[in-house]
């Protein structure tokens, strides 16, 4: 995972860098974000196309940069000691699309901003991208 930013109340925002980590995070928080984290980053690599005349390793590494700057951001707020208690799902780079709904939950898809209200802030400022609940709570 990597560090994104730290929240109120010691817990701290990372981002699920890949298949296995968001797999963890589906187990620790009884939700299916490993089954959306797959699809999106299946669909990135399908619309990956390699340079011309690139060598194979090197269009490996284009290729990881092409998946981090298409599919969502996937980022788990966790606690001072490292318990899970939110999951969030944002657009590409985390900058506001038009056509990208962005999700927030807790555990077991549990409403989060009664409780991480200021850690969510945090990470809306930290991208500089509102996420209210009305728009990011899908169990409304």
């Amino acid at each position: 995972m990597l560090y994104v930013c730290d929240a109120h109340g010691g817990a701290t925002w990372f981002r699920i860098e890949t298949e296995a980590e968001a797999e963890a995070e589906a187990a620790l928080m009884r939700h299916a974000v490993d089954r959306y984290f797959r699809t999106y980053e299946a669909d990135a690599r399908d619309q990956y196309q390699a340079p011309l005349g690139v060598a194979s390793f090197e269009q490996a590494i284009g290729l990881k940069d092409h998946i981090a700057r298409t599919m969502p951001m996937f980022l788990t707020l966790r606690a001072d000691g490292g318990g899970g208690l939110a999951t969030a799902m944002l657009p590409p780079g985390g900058r506001r699309r038009r056509d990208f709904k962005c999700v927030i939950v807790g555990v077991r898809n549990s409403d989060p901003y009664a409780e991480y209200a200021a850690a969510i802030a945090a990470l809306a400022s930290h991208f500089k991208i509102e996420l209210d609940r009305e728009a990011c709570y899908p169990y409304l």
